[in-house]
């Protein structure tokens, strides 16, 4: 066993604890964590040194991220060949040389505190070549310092936080077994509400980058969810911007749009078929439905209004606000 991971089995003990489904989570700093996450943190913040041009995607967990993996990796990857369009991605859906065909986006953008923090040992990142792209789920205090100092930059995106809960307790139903059954979703509510889900409370955690995003809108870049599926254009074409790479007419980012769609990337075999080897789930569970509103169909009046009441509590006098 290491150093890092005895000071963290240590630091475990001492720290509280609660359980999320059956999943115990830590709270630190005032956010909270899996057991593994919190040794990744160590791990990231002794090791990780950003570089000027990297950019890291960072988002509360079932908000978009993995859509958003699709469109930064397709935005980098068209811009290093020369850009394409939607004729010729039809394509290489035939023949697999379109990299999305041929993997998940996870395995072009991959999660720091999930799969490049928990290898042992761990990773040499640094012989990567620029303009690296990674995402994590951790809160803006929990990221290493070069992240925060240097021309790193940072594209967050945030989803209201109903349509955040529905997909949540969707996606975490697909750990448990047809015995077990869905998780009692007045359960999860409650949990989530009181800040008890993986790297919440959601509320402080989006604050944190959007109140960084205020401060330094040049190195973080705040995305919503609602917008992007609203005006995918003028999202995307903000997004490419951001990142440095723009786009040169809308027909590109149509075409972009439409490569990276939900509708696309859930009928590709990859992702019909394949296995998550990092978390052991089926590829199709980073795919649902994708719609804002779902929640309608989960939620009572009751809830819906108790967790008005909390969002718009938590977020005063912030400016932020969220179209559901």
């Amino acid at each position: 066993m290491t150093d890092s991971s005895e000071s963290t089995e240590s630091m475990l003990a001492q720290l509280p604890m609660e359980n999320f489904w059956d999943i115990p989570l830590y709270q630190w700093q005032g956010l909270r964590y899996r057991s593994y996450h919190l040794q990744a943190t160590m791990d990231l913040r002794s090791h990780f040194s950003a570089r000027h041009d990297d950019i890291i995607l960072a988002s509360p967990m079932k908000t978009g991220t993995t859509w958003l993996k699709a469109l930064c990796f397709s935005i980098l990857n068209a811009a290093a060949s020369g850009g394409d369009n939607r004729e010729t991605l039809a394509k290489t859906d035939e023949d697999h040389r379109d990299p999305l065909v041929e993997n998940h986006p996870a395995v072009y953008v991959q999660t720091l505190e999930v799969q490049v923090y928990t290898s042992n040992p761990l990773p040499n990142i640094s012989s990567m070549k620029s303009p690296r792209l990674f995402h994590t789920h951790f809160p803006y205090t929990a990221l290493p310092d070069s992240v925060k100092t240097t021309g790193c930059k940072l594209v967050y995106i945030a989803r209201n936080p109903k349509d955040t809960l529905v997909s949540m307790w969707h996606f975490f139903n697909n750990l448990r077994t047809p015995q077990q059954g869905p998780y009692p979703f007045e359960k999860a509510f409650e949990m989530f509400i009181n800040g008890v889900s993986h790297f919440g409370p959601f509320f402080d955690h989006v604050l944190q980058y959007w109140n960084q995003s205020l401060k330094a809108p040049n190195k973080v870049l705040f995305l919503k969810y609602e917008d992007l599926k609203g005006n995918p254009i003028k999202e995307v074409k903000k997004l490419a911007s951001f990142m440095g790479k723009p786009f040169g007419d809308d027909k590109k980012v149509e075409d972009e749009i439409w490569q990276c769609s939900l509708e696309r990337l859930k009928n590709l075999e990859v992702n019909k078929n394949g296995v998550d080897p990092w978390a052991g789930m089926h590829n199709s569970a980073y795919f649902r439905t994708g719609i804002v509103g779902d929640w309608k169909n989960m939620m009572s009046d009751e809830m819906s209004q108790r967790l008005d009441r909390i969002t718009e509590s938590k977020f005063k006098g912030s400016g932020l606000c969220f179209e559901i």
